[in-house]
């Protein structure tokens, strides 16, 4: 029976670890496991017949980490390597004469993707695609795309797998105790870019012990309409006599293992530190045991990188001013390229109440594909709101769903054969929320009827490519009323039918319905309020008027959806308007442009700021405040990755300029002392260290960065040579943390006053602890505290 038919309907059981169990036959510290596929492949045949014999029905091929980065300079390609690693557990399955699957096994390539780091989309996607295509042609039955802690990595994963391998997928991530993932995004955020790209099965692995994996359950199950997986580690990671090892023995991990199968889901299995004895038990526990029955949540969500926006009866707010129809200074922007005004256009909605922000970059003059990627890309380094992906150009809106970091919002498709041919694959191929206008190839209907029977036709069709009214939002077309007495009662008649008897979500442009009238905003104001009561599920306003939002939160203290008037409350209570807006501001601050990562901007103000204030006056009060505003929030998890690393780099432009001004006045800016950092030998993946050396540098600190795969030797003798008095360690495998202890040793060895702090997914305080460490830092903000704390700043 093929994988898919059995998944959901039992139980199914992964193997365990296959690192940890090299590191017991002998792999040394720094070596690369999937060359053993061919150095040592009676071992690895071993280990594979070892869990086959435990019970697994899935055995993971040892090609985690097979990527063309990791396997440069190793004189094997990543496509031989993938095969000869199926084509051994294929082998063990024969041997033992077992039933199971053979899983394609893909890791993290190690590298933050642009605008975040240096690596863009698409080549992270041809990254991965050799290995697709080999593990497919090998005889892999399913691909597990597993350890994975940013979205943008995972999407280009699927699509390398979607695209080129006709195989199952099923993705698992590792979360942090908030349950977030390195770059910001929380389950809902992950599952619903994950079910629209329809992977087969989504959950949980590495990290923590089965105990913590428990607690992330709940929320999960809540969220999630696909088999769920849940492959955790044998507790976290200690060293004992120099050897890495895990407390939570088979017993204690089957036990509660057995209780998360109470739970419904449908595939676990074990992770670093579990062993076939582990897999054993818990097979023995768990055989037979029945998943819970999956069924739709019926969630109508969007997300961006960090979390969802789901419709539901408080209606959502669309901010409608990235679009260059009637903004001769928009029009400008685009012309000029000029994507600061955008990003500001962006916060200043987003601080008014925006849910989502439309996004329109269409102008006859400019290329409208490349300037969709290029503002799609930026603003999701500033704002972390869901984007409306707004353009009738298909190549445009295909590049804009493929390179978003989330599930959009798409506008739109209509009743028009050749529109629903054009949008609904793209939406079945990327996901996505469709708003849907109900005209056809007559027009827009001039009844209610029309409308709706238009609607109707768009469900139908969109249920063939398998997209559900779940994720359609229909517009019933609001026109002005200067031209026809009745068009605003036709679009909410329809629209009250639209949500109110077929059950879809609805939309409207409502600014439409004055065109051509005075006072516009009274208009306005008084239809969107009708219109909420009729079923609007998420207008396309203007976010900056004051009317606007006072009539919305007040419809949704009027409605019940805003808790105890909790909002409209406080908003309202110290004030007779609604909130300043952020647009009426005419010059940005160094401070807010720092804390906004505006980098432009934060340039002008230090320039401007240093013509009657003194650079170390501008660095002390406005941009190491500003850094630390932003690094508070990280910590708080109310700021993510990519606004603390485009605040860092708005900091920068404002260190520059005063670098810059004082290079004009012959003075020399003086460094808070030097670091040196590196990841540890063995160890290719270097994104903590990267961020940790960003803002290290931007708090006024000079970074001797080593790079990935540092020796110890070669620390050490950095350290010397610049008589540094800190020295700053990572490693993300729990394989290469022994070469972070034999770093540390020989440091306190050679350079006794030297401080060495560490971090790393795989360590916590107890494994730094005991490895030798001054400081264990959880983050990349914690680093920047310590240093300070050392050199007395």
């Amino acid at each position: 029976m093929e994988f898919k038919e059995r998944l959901g309907k039992e139980i199914l059981f992964f193997d365990g670890a296959m690192g940890t169990m090299l590191q017991e036959r002998g792999l040394q510290t720094g070596e690369i496991p999937e060359l053993w596929n061919v150095t040592h492949e009676d071992i690895i045949l071993d280990v594979h017949k070892l869990y086959l014999e435990a019970g697994c029905d899935i055995v993971k091929a040892n090609t985690f980490g097979i990527n063309p980065f990791k396997m440069e300079g190793t004189g094997y390609t990543c496509e031989e390597l993938t095969k000869k690693g199926i084509a051994l557990v294929k082998r063990a399955i024969a041997e033992t004469g077992k039933k199971a699957y053979t899983a394609l096994d893909i890791g993290s390539l190690g590298k933050l993707l642009e605008p975040l780091g240096e690596l863009p989309f698409e080549e992270a996607y041809e990254a991965f695609k050799p290995v697709c295509i080999a593990g497919e042609q090998a005889g892999a039955d399913l691909v597990l795309i597993e350890t994975m802690n940013d979205t943008y990595e995972i999407k280009a994963a699927v699509l390398a797998a979607k695209e080129n391998t006709n195989l199952p997928i099923v993705v698992t991530m590792v979360f942090d105790e908030s349950g977030k993932l390195l770059t910001g995004a929380d389950m809902e955020a992950a599952v619903a870019m994950l079910e629209g790209l329809r992977v087969d099965a989504i959950g949980l692995n590495c990290g923590f012990g089965p105990d913590v994996m428990k607690e992330f359950l709940p929320k999960l199950r809540e969220v999630c309409s696909v088999p769920i997986v849940v492959n955790p580690n044998a507790g976290l990671p200690v060293v004992v006599d120099g050897k890495t090892c895990f407390h939570v023995g088979p017993e204690e991990f089957a036990s509660i293992m057995t209780e998360i199968a109470e739970e419904g889901i449908s595939v676990m299995g074990g992770c670093c530190g579990t062993t076939p004895a582990h897999i054993k038990a818990l097979v023995e526990s768990c055989k037979g045991k029945k998943p819970l029955e999956l069924f739709d949540k019926g969630r109508s969500v969007v997300s961006s990188y960090t979390h969802a926006v789901v419709l539901n009866e408080r209606p959502k707010i669309i901010g409608e001013r990235i679009n260059p129809t009637g903004k001769s200074r928009l029009k400008q922007a685009l012309r000029e390229n000029d994507l600061e005004y955008i990003y500001k256009e962006a916060l200043a909605q987003q601080d008014m109440g925006a849910h989502i922000l439309d996004v329109n970059v269409g102008l006859p003059e400019i290329d409208e594909v490349e300037m969709m990627k290029s503002v799609l890309t930026g603003l999701q380094g500033i704002t972390d709101l869901p984007l409306q992906i707004d353009t009738s150009d298909m190549v445009a809106m295909e590049q804009g769903m493929r390179l978003y970091n989330g599930k959009p919002l798409i506008n739109s498709v209509n009743g028009k054969k050749e529109s629903m041919d054009a949008v609904f694959p793209l939406v079945a191929k990327y996901g996505g929320m469709v708003v849907c206008l109900t005209l056809d190839e007559n027009g827009i209907p001039e009844t209610a009827e029309g409308r709706i029977e238009i609607a109707k036709r768009i469900i139908a069709e969109a249920e063939r490519y398998g997209i559900h009214k779940k994720d359609l939002l229909m517009d019933t077309l609001c026109m002005t009323i200067s031209t026809g007495q009745e068009n605003a009662k036709i679009t909410l008649d329809a629209l009250d039918y639209v949500r109110n008897t077929l059950g879809v979500h609805t939309t409207l442009g409502v600014s439409n319905v004055s065109f051509g009238l005075p006072q516009r905003e009274l208009v306005n104001t008084a239809f969107y309020t009708i219109a909420l009561s009729r079923g609007l599920s998420a207008g396309i306003i203007n976010p900056n008027s004051e009317k606007m939002m006072a009539a919305y939160h007040a419809y949704c203290a009027l409605n019940a959806s805003d808790v105890q008037c909790a909002d409209y409350i406080n908003i309202y209570s110290q004030q007779a308007d609604a909130p300043k807006k952020t647009s009426d501001k005419k010059e940005v601050t160094l401070y807010d442009a720092v804390v906004r990562g505006l980098i432009d901007s934060a340039y002008q103000a230090a320039k401007k700021e240093l013509e009657t204030r003194e650079p170390l006056a501008v660095i002390d009060e406005d941009l190491i405040p500003a850094l630390d505003k932003v690094g508070q929030g990280f910590e708080k998890k109310t700021v993510f990755l990519p606004q603390l690393l485009m605040s860092a780099d708005a900091a920068k432009a404002g260190f520059d300029a005063i670098k810059e001004f004082l290079q004009a006045k012959g003075d020399a800016s003086e460094s808070k002392g030097t670091i040196v950092i590196a990841t540890v030998k063995g160890d290719i993946h270097d994104i903590g260290k990267n961020i940790v050396k960003v803002l290290l540098e931007n708090y006024g600190f000079d970074v001797i960065d080593l790079g990935k795969d540092v020796p110890p030797e070669t620390v050490v003798e950095t350290a010397k040579e610049h008589n540094v008095k800190l020295v700053g360690l990572s490693a993300l495998m729990t394989t290469t943390v022994v070469n972070m202890e034999t770093t540390i040793k020989m440091l306190k060895e050679e350079l006794p006053d030297c401080k060495v702090m560490v971090g790393g997914a795989v360590l916590t305080q107890t494994y730094a602890d005991m490895i030798g460490a001054d400081f264990y830092s959880k983050d990349a903000m914690g680093s920047v505290r310590y240093a300070n704390e050392l050199f007395g700043v």
